[in-house]
């Protein structure tokens, strides 16, 4: 009986960190850098904001629209391991398609900007 809850309790912890570590929503894998400030069926608005030096995790988002706040100095990595930096300044606004990225603040200044994340319709 001991063995039987030993092997239960393995697969559980099993099954609990591999939900975690295939979670891609920003808000639920980073809750320190993504905040809801808004939410619809068409639409869920991400206030995001980074510290100087900050890093994300992988992630993902659906297509959207970006409004920087303030000017970035960041860096996205991206699944298989290229990289790209991002300066856009303050009141830029921008198309992102969806993706998925870890985000990271090469800059010596917090920055913030609003995401829009777009939601599929079902066809009816």
């Amino acid at each position: 009986m001991k063995q039987l809850l030993s092997i239960f309790t393995a697969l559980f912890v099993v099954m609990l960190l591999s939900g975690i570590s295939f979670a891609q929503d920003a808000v639920k894998v980073d809750p320190k850098h993504y905040k809801v400030e808004f939410e619809n069926d068409q639409v869920r608005v991400l206030r995001i904001t980074y510290g100087p030096g900050e890093k994300s995790v992988m992630h993902e988002h659906p297509d959207a629209f970006a409004i920087f706040m303030t000017d970035v100095d960041g860096k996205f990595t991206f699944p298989d391991g290229t990289t790209q930096e991002n300066k856009p300044t303050a009141g830029m606004t921008l198309w992102t398609p969806a993706g998925k990225h870890l985000p990271e603040n090469i800059g010596d200044k917090p920055f913030e900007l609003i995401l829009v994340e777009m939601k599929n319709k079902s066809k009816e």
